[in-house]
């Protein structure tokens, strides 16, 4: 009976969404007489805004239809940019108790030719959650090891991950090692643990070396004659990082791991940016000499010591604001935090309640991710020509009491039913037919 039991479990956990993804923009659509928060240019109140194949057309007051539109009056909402979070193993993970819908982690610390679209998963239930409160772009990220692999940034709907793809890659992700001093083993030395850290940092730097080689050797045609070239895939993951061509997303939080990732980044002459940063505000003068941007994971975290304030983590973003630091806000990437990428804007207005102007909260959140992800030329404002990637909303979107009414995600309409909403139904009918409700 209980085998019985977990196998049902097991097939009702695995069991994949039901949503049909949406069909390619065929018309223009219309949104008349909303209010625009284009995030880049302000807001603009009684505005239309109009797109097609995808892309935002033309922004104005009373902009004329044809009859070949499709007019969506929207008086007394709101439309704003499609949220992004800019860490996340969504899509990676269903069910972190079931291992076979895991999949975030690869074999063995090195694998930079890992790369997280190939495993996203466009059926995954906790999506249609996610886009239902705005966040229609995930940067999905495989989280394992010293060096886990490279991120995509992909679309919140789509039939397979070719489809969601809308970035790849975005980014090599590389955990800094803990520069702790004293050993979290008590059965290791302080010795032990200091040659364990400089070991990984060699295989790390060895690791680069070799691929500067091995990239000077595919574009020297006169060595590649003499000695053929034996393909390395791992070699060949790194090329566009080495070459600078994309950034190292670097997971550090404690003050001494940004210190050395940033040293170090100087060193190798590779871009980065902190993923995490929970200290960042101890050396805002270093991130703002050095142009390094920070993603902050930890809005809603306790302090890290003692003596810090109680109100820390809540009011470190305004800190880096303040400082000149380029920054954009996150829920946390590890694999716990997946079903609850939906509450991103509300990390963005915790920031917002402790100190972090509201307009610059809300940036946090779309064109500073975009900005990190140096997809600003497509995502993450409300301008013409970029993706008409958007939601319409009843109020505020960091207020949690707003819901969000309609979402396009490249000028599709996407089907906003959950499994939130459906439980939601089923349970109000129960108590509906038990005359608790009327």
């Amino acid at each position: 009976m209980r085998i019985l039991i977990a196998i049902s479990f097991l097939f009702v956990t695995l069991g994949a969404s039901d949503q049909i993804p949406a069909p390619p923009q065929d018309h223009p659509i219309l949104l008349k007489g909303g209010t625009l928060y284009t995030v880049s240019n302000g807001v603009r109140p009684n505005t239309d805004i109009l797109f097609d194949k995808g892309k935002i057309v033309r922004m104005g007051t009373d902009l004329t239809a044809t009859p070949e539109m499709e007019v969506i009056s929207i008086a007394g909402k709101y439309v704003y940019p499609g949220f992004i979070t800019a860490v996340t193993p969504l899509g990676l993970v269903e069910v972190g108790a079931v291992r076979a819908t895991v999949d975030y982690a690869e074999v063995g610390s090195i694998n930079p030719n890992v790369q997280a679209r190939v495993s996203y998963n466009p059926d995954s239930e906790l999506l249609p959650v996610t886009r239902s409160n705005g966040v229609l772009l995930a940067n999905v990220t495989p989280l394992s090891g010293l060096l886990s692999g490279q991120s995509s940034l992909m679309m919140l709907d789509g039939w397979t991950w070719e489809d969601a793809t809308l970035q790849h890659p975005t980014a090599l992700h590389l955990h800094w090692p803990s520069m702790s001093l004293t050993p979290g083993d008590p059965k290791k030395k302080v010795e032990e643990v200091t040659e364990e850290r400089l070991k990984r940092l060699r295989e790390i730097d060895e690791l680069f070396e070799q691929s500067r080689a091995y990239g000077k050797l595919l574009t020297n045609p006169r060595k590649r004659a003499e000695e053929p070239v034996e393909r390395d895939l791992r070699l060949e993951g790194m090329l566009p990082f080495v070459n600078k061509e994309r950034p190292v997303f670097v997971h550090a939080n404690e003050v001494r791991q940004i210190e050395a990732a940033v040293h170090w980044a100087e060193r190798q002459d590779v871009r980065i940016a902190i993923v995490g940063g929970k200290d960042a505000w101890r050396i805002t003068d270093l991130l703002v000499e050095k142009d390094i941007p920070v993603i902050y994971e930890g809005v809603l975290s306790n302090p890290s010591r003692r003596f810090e304030d109680y109100d820390q983590a809540y009011k470190t973003p305004a800190q880096l604001y303040e400082a000149g630091v380029r920054f954009c806000i996150a829920a946390k990437s590890n694999p716990f935090e997946a079903p609850h990428q939906r509450n991103l804007p509300y990390y963005a207005a915790m920031a917002a309640a402790y100190g972090l102007p509201r307009e610059v909260a809300l940036r946090s959140i779309t064109l500073s991710v975009a900005e990190i992800l140096e997809v600003d030329s497509r995502v993450g404002s409300l301008d013409p020509g970029k993706d008409a990637t958007l939601f319409v909303s009843d109020g505020d979107p960091l207020d949690i009491r707003t819901n969000v009414e309609q979402v396009f995600i490249q000028g599709k309409k996407i089907d906003l039913s959950d499994r939130h909403k459906m439980l939601y139904k089923k349970y109000q009918e129960k108590y509906r037919q038990l005359g608790k409700l009327p």
